[in-house]
């Protein structure tokens, strides 16, 4: 096994145990808040009682997030208008968009369209919210087309469409001023739909790189580096 196997292993292991405690965090305070129908947001609402375990939760998601994505870089989609760049860099310009949202939280029930005046504070938390998941969203279509991945494939297309609708579904109920208690539960589920497909992401990463490492010998020249180089950008996780 090389360094560069080792390193990839240790960083997704790790990227993806940080996402998942994020998720706990998240279930946690979604029970402590006493409510069980509220949007995401309203967890970290100025001045409610779980507004610290949601930063916590949403920098443990950024941690993790470019962890898992700095092992995964050599992840390509074979898809030429999905391969622009790697599904890494969606994840990061996810993680970037998180990591303003956990910094600039927004108000009571922000979430919700109240007919309150325009804020900046709200505008910019949902705004940096709606690109996160996009991003991520991008990611899990990028992946659902990557080289050398069939079972990875399929799960990423399915969990990029059920997030894509149940989110959708969420934000229009919620615009709609709508059963916005059914909206609370869809962007909750899309929600830990999206964070559980970074964990999966990076066990499957790791996973690989522990089967190549069995397999393949240790190189022992430039040229045997150059190889395994292109291999790994052939099979994105050298299987």
């Amino acid at each position: 096994m090389t360094r560069r196997d080792a390193l990839d292993i240790v960083a997704s292991l790790l990227g993806a145990g940080l996402i998942a405690a994020a998720l706990v965090i998240i279930w946690v305070a979604r029970v402590q808040y006493g409510a069980t129908d509220l949007y995401v947001s309203e967890l970290g609402a100025t001045g409610a009682s779980t507004a610290r375990e949601f930063e916590v939760a949403l920098l443990l998601v950024v941690a993790g997030g470019a962890l898992v994505a700095f092992a995964g870089k050599d992840v390509r989609s074979r898809v030429r208008f999905l391969a622009f760049w790697a599904p890494a860099v969606s994840i990061w310009i996810a993680c970037s968009f998180f990591l303003v949202a956990s910094q600039v939280t927004c108000k009571y029930e922000c979430p919700l369209p109240t007919g309150t005046p325009f804020d900046w504070q709200d505008f910019i938390h949902i705004c940096c919210a709606v690109l996160a998941f996009a991003a991520a969203c991008l990611a899990m279509l990028q992946t659902s087309f990557a080289v050398g991945h069939r079972v990875l494939s399929v799960f990423s297309l399915t969990i990029a469409i059920s997030v894509g609708v149940i989110s959708g579904i969420g934000g229009i109920l919620s615009l709609a001023r709508f059963d916005t208690t059914l909206g609370g539960y869809a962007e909750f589920t899309a929600t830990t739909l999206a964070i559980g497909w970074v964990i999966v992401y990076g066990i499957v990463i790791a996973v690989g790189r522990l089967q190549a490492g069995r397999r393949a010998p240790e190189p022992d020249s430039g040229a045997l580096g150059d190889i395994r180089s292109s291999s790994r950008l052939a099979s994105p996780t050298s299987t």
